[in-house]
């Protein structure tokens, strides 16, 4: 195994060599090295513990990184119609599907670009096994492990009265017919003890079906990619459960493919002060940023200096709340500087919105090992207008 890298520090540096002026602003930036890099440690990890993994394109699903990605990786795991086409159309490979509701009609499609179809009850299979048989994908069910390592009740699929995952304890034997699979994601950004704490409490309950099934998931919310993270013990842990049960194992990381990847570059737009340094720039957290607000969280900046005043970041849009968050730059900022938030690539790119008429960030792919730059997008009116 590669020895452990600090990747985010790996970032910083490669980051702080790129400069700033040679995109439109505002602009995500992708590093196409770094993307390899994560995709290289999980290709590792996947060929010592004969799993299989997937992207998962809910948090990142960059069509333009999608041949360096599947040069490491087994597949995709989708969370609907589109993001199954994109899986099947772009990325290739194996494309596994989940959705807490299928319409009838999306399913009939979904059933036959997909390898595996998730449900996410009993009843939903059942209500739709005709359509599954008519495809080629081999049908799963979501479980709820009734077991909880979420650190926040929004990120939790195990918490109380939880939508998602079919509750274990409530699950039959006539529920198990026809199936073939299960599939289980309870994890959000944390390290391989929780996933091992989880297994330790849902085994008991469903050993008794794993033999008779083709395959197990285990879901996304791995930061396998991390330096802290025990990949020694998933790959044990991995070959342990294929080893008990003569079953083939998935794993659908989404942060950890690109984790420490990319930036969002913005422009100093006007400075004044109210009790504090205040900063408007044309990136919004509300819009390019809604995790930062939702979550919430903190970005990093670029180069941010230890002490000094705190300047206070915010959004061009009308929203009060629309605070990115307080900042010491490394020099005092003036009008028209850029700067950069770091670990922008997973999540943000794919929540942006067009909120009070505010622009898309334009994308762009930069090579930190050959300094090549692309532009991938730069949206414009029309992008807005076709939004309504």
């Amino acid at each position: 195994m590669t020895e452990p890298l600090d990747i985010e520090a790996d970032a910083a540096e490669r980051f702080a060599r790129f400069d700033l002026g040679r995109v439109p602003s505002p602009c995500f930036v992708v590093d196409e090295a770094a993307i390899a890099r994560n995709c290289r440690i999980l290709a590792e990890v996947a060929e010592a513990s004969g799993a299989q993994i997937f992207a998962a394109l809910k948090a990142f699903s960059m069509p333009a990184v999608a041949p360096v990605v599947m040069k490491y990786l087994s597949g995709t795991a989708a969370s609907g119609i589109f993001e199954a086409r994109l899986g099947r159309e772009v990325f290739g490979g194996h494309v596994a599907t989940f959705n807490a509701g299928y319409k009838a009609e999306d399913l009939k499609a979904i059933a036959k670009i997909s390898d595996h179809v998730i449900f996410n009850s009993p009843g939903q299979f059942r209500r739709f096994r005709d359509i599954v048989a008519e495809g080629t994908a081999s049908p799963g069910l979501r479980i709820n492990p009734e077991h909880s390592e979420g650190w926040t009740d929004k990120y939790d699929p195990a918490a109380p009265c939880s939508r998602l995952g079919a509750p274990v304890s409530q699950l039959t034997d006539a529920d198990m017919e026809g199936l073939e699979g299960l599939h289980m994601h309870t994890l959000c950004e944390q390290g391989f003890e929780p996933l091992e704490r989880t297994w330790a409490a849902v085994e008991p309950k469903i050993a008794g079906w794993l033999p008779q099934l083709k395959w197990l998931n285990l879901g996304g919310g791995h930061h396998i990619t991390m330096p802290d993270y025990d990949r020694a013990g998933l790959i044990e842990f991995v070959k342990g459960i294929r080893a008990k049960y003569g079953i083939e194992v998935y794993l659908e990381p989404g942060e950890a493919v690109a984790l420490h990847a990319g930036i969002l570059v913005g422009e100093i737009l006007d400075l004044t002060e109210n009790s504090m340094p205040l900063a408007i720039t044309d990136i919004s957290a509300t819009c390019h940023m809604p995790d930062v607000i939702e979550a919430p969280y903190r970005p990093k900046l670029l180069g941010e200096a230890e002490t000094g005043a705190p300047v206070r970041l915010g959004g061009p849009s009308c929203l009060a709340g629309d605070v990115i968050g307080d900042y010491r730059p490394g020099t005092p900022w003036q009008v028209g500087d850029r700067f950069a938030f770091l670990d922008q690539a997973i999540y943000s790119m794919v929540k942006t919105n067009t909120f009070n008429g505010v622009p898309l960030p334009a994308i762009a792919l930069w090579n930190s090992d050959t300094d090549a730059l692309t532009m991938v997008r730069d949206f414009g009116y029309q992008d807005f207008l076709g939004r309504l």
